[in-house]
């Protein structure tokens, strides 16, 4: 079962959303939303354009739901081929892991046009890593 998140602030007609990913940093700044997430697979949407953001920021947080507590990711490599301009309207992105290992998760994100027309195609790779202990003051 899918686990509906929101990166963006919730709609009032929202189901209960978890906050494990909200990050109101860039992907708030470009109208990022979460609509559903798995280890499988992460579908999101954006206004506008901001590909290459959009596909790093849907991978990214695809990666961090293939990794073990205590770890992070971060991304060591990112290709994107734009393959069609984008009209104003909703695009939707779908990421996909290639391959998840104890060291590297390789996505690939599809990016589409509200006209269901594939504009670009992300591949990158994310190095996991385990994270830091918080340093007392």
């Amino acid at each position: 079962m899918a686990t509906k998140l929101a990166v963006c602030s919730p709609t009032p007609d929202d189901d209960v959303m978890t906050t494990a990913f909200i990050n109101p940093g860039m992907p708030e700044h470009f109208g990022i939303r979460i609509t559903s997430a798995e280890k499988d697979k992460l579908v999101g949407h954006v206004h506008g354009g901001a590909l290459a953001a959009f596909g790093d920021d849907l991978g990214g947080t695809l990666a961090a739901l293939n990794i073990a507590p205590g770890f992070r990711t971060t991304t060591v490599e990112s290709k994107i081929n734009i393959l069609r301009s984008c009209p104003p309207g909703r695009l939707t992105g779908v990421s996909v892991p290639v391959h998840v290992g104890r060291r590297t998760i390789v996505l690939q994100t599809s990016i589409y046009r509200s006209d269901g027309k594939l504009a670009a195609l992300m591949t990158q790779t994310q190095m996991v890593l385990p994270r830091e202990p918080n340093a007392a003051k």
